[in-house]
C-alpha cells in the first residue's frame, strides 16, 4: 500500500495564488523523486471546535485559511529516499513559501485502508 505525507498549514487568504504556484513547483519536485500524486485542499468549511480544531492546530490568525494537503508515495522506502533527495535539491532552497512554515504541522502515515485500491 502507498505511504502518505500529510500537512496542515495556515495560509494568508490573499496568498492563495502564490500558494498554488508554489504547490505546482513542489509537485514537480516530488514527482521527480517518486511521488505518485499531491493533493492541495483550500479550507472551505473549517469549523471551530470546542476542544481542538484545524485552526488551533496551526495557530491560524484572522485572514488566514487552513490548507490540508498530502503527498502519496508508492511506499515508505520511496518516500524516505525521495524526501532525502528533495532536501538536497537546490531548487528546494530557492522555494518561496507564501505562509509561516513554523506553524505547519506534518507527518508520515502508513495506509490503513484505501477504498480506491
Amino acid at each position: 500500500m502507498s505511504y502518505i505525507d500529510g500537512f496542515v498549514v495556515p495560509v494568508p487568504a490573499g496568498n492563495k495564488e502564490a500558494y498554488l504556484k508554489a504547490s505546482r513547483k513542489m509537485t514537480a519536485i516530488c514527482k521527480r523523486y517518486g511521488a505518485i500524486r499531491m493533493v492541495e485542499c483550500w479550507g472551505d468549511d473549517v469549523p471551530d471546535g470546542k476542544v481542538t480544531d484545524f485552526k488551533r492546530a496551526v495557530d491560524a490568525k484572522d485572514g488566514e485559511t487552513v490548507v490540508f494537503s498530502w503527498i502519496e508515495w508508492p511506499s515508505k522506502e520511496v518516500r524516505d529516499k525521495g524526501s532525502k533527495a528533495m532536501m538536497e535539491d537546490p531548487e528546494m532552497k530557492d522555494m518561496d513559501m507564501p505562509f509561516d512554515g513554523k506553524r505547519m504541522i506534518y507527518g508520515g502515515f502508513a495506509t490503513l485502508l484505501d477504498t480506491a485500491a
